[in-house]
């Protein structure tokens, strides 16, 4: 196998889905008392079969998340950079045919917005921006973390994928994360969605992860966009490209996450729904099947729905986050990306965080580790 590709390609979209519908209540029995799971047992935990079985998924779940990382919940937020984009996804606020003010940040607005965040207390920051190779550059990319380098503990990256020189040439700059998701392993599907620009490549992006395990990136985050297909067959695509990528690139570390879609400026319908009680079934499930990678939630979702799944499952937490360029400090009103629900300040959710007994944690304990 030369990467993930070529798993991929084993699998039939259709056949996959059918056979996690059919998992029985026997199934999911199985996979809670396993002492270690597979990926059918996977298929079986977010499966329909497993729904009436959610409170003692739940217990299992914070039991296991309790084992590993203790009560910790790591803390981070995301800075924009840009919101230029080559690409139309039909479900995006930066999509190229929305005709809206693009912006990208200069070293001196970058500052700006680095002061209110680090008056926050943040250790752990997210640069994201949009997928415009002309202006969001490796070069513009090296800058700015020599430019943020000093200020934070962890640099984490949500950009558009680039190959296996540029990822290179980024680690030692600081760069300790990159999150890549796929939004759906349905081909058909992501081409409706991606009909523009460097990201309709199906291929060039779900291969990312692989170029990422060869450049010895610390961590690599995963996940797709929820709403977009059907999420069970989606997140069972999820969890086979993880157990590739765990097996292949053992030495570095994992986390997912399940932003389910929000509305932007031009407000793409979800094709599938999924309850709070899907997504608290979907969180439970990936723990029990998976004991050590990282699960991450963001401030899509509803400051309730984030209250309570702090113990579940759950290691890291978003707070206070703007998802517009400049949206901290230097232009409070420019062109979000998406909606967020939460919109509680970071000491606000530190605060519910330590009321539940936890301790909420503002830098990323791995690195520590990695570096004392």
């Amino acid at each position: 196998m030369n990467n993930f590709t070529d798993v991929f390609k084993t699998y039939d979209w259709d056949k996959t889905k059918q056979s996690i519908y059919a998992k029985t209540s026997a199934d999911v029995e199985r996979a809670l008392a396993a002492p270690k799971r597979d990926l059918e047992d996977f298929k079986a935990l977010v499966s329909p079969a497993a729904a009436p079985y959610l409170e003692q998924m739940a217990q299992l779940s914070q039991q296991l998340t309790l084992k590993r990382f203790g009560k910790v919940i790591q803390m981070y937020v995301p800075l924009y950079l840009s919101n230029e984009c080559n690409n139309i996804c039909t479900y995006c606020g930066f999509s190229f045919d929305n005709k809206v003010k693009r912006k990208t940040l200069s070293p001196m607005e970058i500052m700006q917005e680095v002061a209110v965040l680090k008056d926050m207390g943040y250790e752990h920051v997210l640069l994201v921006t949009g997928e415009a190779n002309q202006t969001v550059h490796v070069d513009y990319f090296k800058k700015v973390l020599d430019l943020l380098r000093p200020h934070f503990a962890s640099i984490s990256m949500e950009v558009q994928p680039l190959d296996l020189e540029d990822y290179e040439q980024l680690t030692p700059y600081g760069l300790n994360t990159v999150l890549v998701y796929q939004e759906t392993y349905h081909q058909d599907d992501y081409r409706k969605h991606h009909p523009k620009g460097k990201k309709s490549n199906f291929e060039y992006r779900l291969e990312t992860p692989d170029r990422l395990g060869q450049a010895g990136i610390h961590k690599m985050g995963l996940g797709v966009l929820i709403g977009l297909e059907d999420w069970r067959t989606d997140c069972f695509f999820t969890a086979l490209h993880l157990t590739y990528l765990e097996k292949r690139y053992w030495q570095s570390k994992y986390s997912l996450s399940f932003p389910r879609l929000r509305p932007f400026s031009g407000g793409l319908e979800p094709k599938v729904e999924m309850s709070d009680r899907e997504l608290v079934q979907l969180i439970c499930a990936y723990r029990i099947w998976n004991e050590e990678v990282e699960l991450s939630i963001s401030t899509r979702e509803s400051p309730l729905f984030r209250n309570n799944i702090i113990k579940l499952g759950i290691t890291a937490i978003s707070a206070g986050s703007k998802t517009n360029p400049g949206g901290y400090a230097v232009e409070p009103q420019s062109l979000e990306q998406f909606e967020i629900s939460d919109e509680r300040s970071p000491a606000e959710i530190a605060k519910i965080i330590t009321a539940q007994g936890y301790e909420p944690v503002w830098k990323d304990w791995d690195v520590c580790l990695a570096t004392s």
